[in-house]
């Protein structure tokens, strides 16, 4: 099993990034991992904390329409370029946390996806060293309220809400090219999306090195790399879950937003 980099919240409060043990427990690093963070003598012990999103990004920065499949359902072409947008850090939540559906929308699709974590700040990168500039990898759910996105014209009300990215559970430093996304709905055993993530039409390398070459991104920033065939429609009450080799799963169950 890869090495899984975690953040955790103990019961006090304290904020720690940590490597988890296959006893569940977590050995405390004295920063971030992609700032060099190196072991501390701190163990937690599985009783001792809870599991929050792997990171604190400045930002995140996602992209649109980036598997040909998926620009066909949503009746559309797949972009000559990269079709990037950005999502707030507030909108972040970690698995098993709960996904608030907003009352100004009724229609909040899924859309499960692979994020990438930003080791080092990247400007004007190029493709072929856009590598080096990805620490990890890690599960994200780009939820949108698909009615405002197509009633606004643009997209950032409608992929900004509160909850609308769960992100976790944990960072993995490598993957296989063609592991398998998955995200499943409720009981259901058949996926509602499947795909191999090297079916991607613009990949992670280039992602990052056309994303620096419009802003620079810091350590601990988040990519998401676009979402493959599949989408759908989340219910109050619903259960969702994104899958990916060589990650794990992410989990999140929908209620309602309170006003």
């Amino acid at each position: 099993m890869a090495q899984r980099y975690v953040r955790v919240q103990t019961q006090e409060g304290k904020i720690y990034y940590g490597l988890l043990q296959l006893s569940f427990n977590v050995q405390v690093l004295d920063a971030p991992p992609w700032l060099d963070g190196q072991p501390t003598n701190l163990t937690l012990e599985p009783d001792k904390y809870r599991i929050i999103a792997p990171c604190s990004p400045s930002k995140i920065v996602a992209v649109g329409k980036n598997y040909v499949d998926h620009a066909a359902e949503m009746g559309t072409s797949v972009p000559a370029e990269p079709l990037l947008f950005l999502k707030p850090p507030t909108a972040i939540i970690a698995s098993e946390m709960q996904i608030k559906y907003p009352p100004q929308s009724q229609r909040v699709d899924y859309e499960g996806e692979l994020a990438l974590i930003i080791g080092d700040r990247t400007c004007d990168c190029t493709i072929e060293s856009a590598q080096t500039k990805i620490w990890g990898y890690t599960i994200a759910n780009d939820v949108t309220a698909r009615d405002l996105q197509k009633s606004d014209g643009q997209w950032t009300r409608a992929k900004g809400f509160d909850t609308f990215c769960p992100l976790g559970p944990w960072i993995v430093r490598e993957l296989n090219p063609g592991a398998r996304l998955q995200t499943f709905l409720n009981d259901n055993s058949q996926p509602v999306q499947s795909a191999c993530i090297d079916q991607m039409v613009f990949s992670p390398d280039f992602l990052v090195s056309y994303i620096s070459k419009v802003m620079t991104l810091m350590p601990g920033d988040i990519v998401l790399t676009g979402t493959p065939m599949g989408v759908g429609a989340l219910q109050v009450g619903d259960r969702i879950r994104v899958e990916i080799e060589g990650i794990g799963r992410l989990e999140n169950t929908v209620i309602h937003r309170l006003t």
